[in-house]
């Protein structure tokens, strides 16, 4: 009796075996009907409409971007599809929305108008369909906006001396390389364009030429020699009769990288250009415009923007460039052309305007105001912008970067000059004050901050994040996957990790120095042209905020 038991739990065991093998093999089969739901992670984060996305032969995509565009508020939220082509958004606001691919990229458009969002929406299998079956693509009219600059540099002809040349000449961020390369000039007019773009005041144009232009700082850094060998190259690639070569497009993202939300706010106005972003303890974002005579804030939980009228400065062009928020509340910025340094109350409106300070500044916990200049690290008292101490350089004249440690103990920056290139490092406590000199000496260190630990990091225009630890005494440079990709500012958070727009690339890069492991998470616009990246750590996990050149406010929030 107990063996015939037995007989017959092993039967029972087999038949229900069967049936599950013969259930999967047939799902198999079927292919991607329904939307499997994805395995949460972040889960917080998560819990909205829900899909799958694979090729048009059956095939499952890994870090295709969807993007759902609301009708209501014009906000984009994106999200990536995993190994397994699945994707997740956030719970989204009950509405109708748009349901794209933003950058389809090797494959053609994707888009679906009046999609009603309501709870865990379970949205019908994308099938994308391939343009070419070569890896290397044409260069459609629908391809190209998508290419980021560093794809740019990757696929047309040249010398990687001629291709750093123009990224260092070309590449510091007030522009995406989509207007040189979709250009077509003999070599006379590429030297005409290229000494205007050069030798004339900032991102403006306007103003005589500048003196001595071989040797400012900044990326704009281009002897006669050099500016004649951008001209032929450019000339050669971007001439008259030059084609467009067959793209090989770089990696879409993959593993950890698939795992983020990007969201994105429009700003109200055209012809915008937003340079610096920083919070504020109820959760607002504050942003400059770098050529309009405003800022801005934004409230992420419903997209509204609140603009401020800067004060107007006779003579001077209107625009903002750096931002902070006070411990008392009040907003600190300086004014791009005019060389001041407002500090403006939102409760009041008012606003005290005071010459002398410009360009970037760090504010420390304390309330004073720092800044390299003249050849020493200033000291400014915040209610007079007089000179409270000053602490004497020996070969740096000035830098554009400042930035100060979280305690306030240390003040950095970043020197790009021909003839020193590395950072200061001023220990304000003890008075030491330390010039470095990069490994490379072609880091083009620029803005940066300094990590929980004390140790700076700084963004390099030369495509490299630079580490300082004071303890040791050791610079190190650390170059991201992509390349051709320019660094023009650092972020640490509270775990150490530094976080940086990969301008060019298309990417916001997030490095962990304890692993060495870099993660990019890619942009649904191609320009990530980031000046400075605001880290909120008061997320779980930490996410980061940032301002396009091209008139948008942007939020990466990860999964993990």
């Amino acid at each position: 009796m107990r063996q015939s038991r037995v007989v017959a739990a092993v039967l029972f065991a087999l038949l229900v075996i069967g049936f599950l093998t013969l259930t999967s093999t047939r799902l198999v089969k079927a292919g991607p009907k329904s939307t499997p739901h994805p395995v949460k992670s972040g889960a917080a984060l998560l819990g909205g409409p829900h899909g799958v996305v694979h090729s048009s032969t059956g095939a499952m995509l890994e870090g295709i971007m969807v993007q759902l565009i609301s009708e209501k508020t014009s906000i984009r939220t994106t999200v990536f599809s995993n190994e397994l082509g699945q994707y997740e958004f956030p719970k989204m606001e009950t509405g109708n929305y748009t349901l794209r691919v933003p950058r389809p990229r090797e494959f053609r458009p994707y888009e679906k108008e009046s999609v009603h969002i309501e709870g865990a929406t379970d949205l019908e299998a994308m099938a994308l369909e391939r343009w070419s079956d070569s890896e290397f693509l044409p260069p459609t009219e629908s391809l190209i906006p998508q290419l980021t600059d560093a794809e740019w540099l990757f696929n047309v002809p040249g010398t990687g001396q001629e291709k750093k040349l123009f990224q260092l000449s070309c590449g510091d961020g007030c522009h995406s390389y989509q207007m040189p390369m979709m250009s077509k000039f003999d070599e006379r007019s590429w030297h005409l364009i290229i000494r205007r773009m050069l030798e004339y005041g900032g991102r403006t144009l306007v103003g005589p030429p500048r003196a001595n232009v071989d040797v400012i700082d900044g990326p704009q850094v281009a002897t006669a020699e050099e500016k004649d060998m951008m001209a032929k190259w450019l000339a050669r690639v971007r001439g008259p009769e030059s084609t467009n070569p067959p793209f090989k497009l770089f990696p879409r993202p993959q593993g950890a990288a698939t795992k983020a939300i990007v969201t994105e706010y429009e700003l109200p106005w055209l012809g915008v250009h937003v340079h610096d972003v920083t919070g504020d303890p109820e959760g607002n974002i504050w942003f400059t415009i770098n050529r309009s005579p405003l800022i801005g804030k934004l409230d992420p939980k419903t997209g509204k923007i609140t603009s401020y009228t800067s004060p107007a400065t006779p003579g001077s062009h209107p625009g903002s460039h750096w931002i902070r928020v006070a411990k008392d509340g009040t907003i600190w910025y300086t004014e791009t052309w005019a060389r001041n340094i407002v500090n403006f109350n939102p409760k009041t409106g008012e606003s005290r305007v005071t010459p002398g300070l410009e360009s970037n500044v760090t504010l420390s916990p304390d309330g004073t105001l720092w800044q390299s200049r003249d050849g020493n690290i200033n000291q400014y008292d915040p209610e007079t912008v007089k000179v409270i101490k000053a602490y004497p350089m020996q070969h740096i004249r000035t830098t554009y970067g400042n930035f100060i440690s979280w305690d306030g103990r240390y003040v950095g920056g970043g020197n790009v000059a021909r003839d020193f290139d590395g950072i200061y490092f001023l220990d304000n406590k003890t008075g030491e004050v330390r010039e470095v000199r990069s490994p490379s000496g072609h880091a083009k260190p620029s803005r940066g901050s300094f990590d929980p630990d004390g140790n700076m990091w700084v963004g390099g225009r030369g495509g490299v994040l630079v580490k300082y630890d004071h303890k040791t005494g050791v610079i190190t440079e650390f170059t991201p996957p992509t390349p051709y990709a320019n660094f023009y500012e650092a972020t640490a958070d509270k775990n150490g990790e530094v976080w940086a727009g990969e301008m060019h690339a298309g990417n916001m890069g997030r490095f962990n120095p304890h692993t060495g492991q870099w993660t990019e998470y890619g942009l649904p616009e191609p320009y990530s042209n980031d000046f400075t990246t605001w880290v909120d750590n008061t997320t779980n996990p930490v996410s980061a905020w940032y301002g396009d050149e091209y008139g948008y406010v942007v939020h990466v929030q990860p999964l993990e």
